[in-house]
């Protein structure tokens, strides 16, 4: 039974900081990967990291913020996030994939906000 839970949102302020972790069962050596959504938009990606976590990509509006990782014997991958602004306020999904198979969690809101 493959499953993808997120934690770690929650209410912060401009300027502060969170870290996001995804704990992955059924699988391994998948593509992990963050994708964020407003309401009324489509989702996004934020980052992604390659099955042994070597290479990692990330959305140009979060480059330099945030941070993708993964710990592979413990089945976790994180994104921290620092330097928040209101425009990261989104719900959060983690994703796994490895054609043809394409896994989504149930989300976790983060709120930028003073």
């Amino acid at each position: 039974q493959v499953q993808l839970v997120e934690s770690g949102g929650g209410l912060v302020q401009p300027g502060g900081s969170l870290r996001l972790s995804c704990a992955a069962s059924g699988f391994t050596f998948y593509t992990m990967s963050w994708y964020r959504q407003e309401p009324g938009k489509e989702r996004t990606l934020v980052a992604r990291i390659s099955p042994t976590g070597t290479t990692t990509n990330y959305a140009d509006s979060v480059k330099g913020r945030f941070t993708i990782s993964r710990d592979n014997v413990k089945n976790m991958v994180y994104l921290q996030m620092n330097s928040l602004k209101p425009e990261d306020t989104a719900v959060y999904y983690c994703n796994a994939f490895t054609f043809p198979y394409d896994y989504w969690g149930q989300g976790t809101q983060v709120t930028v906000s003073s």
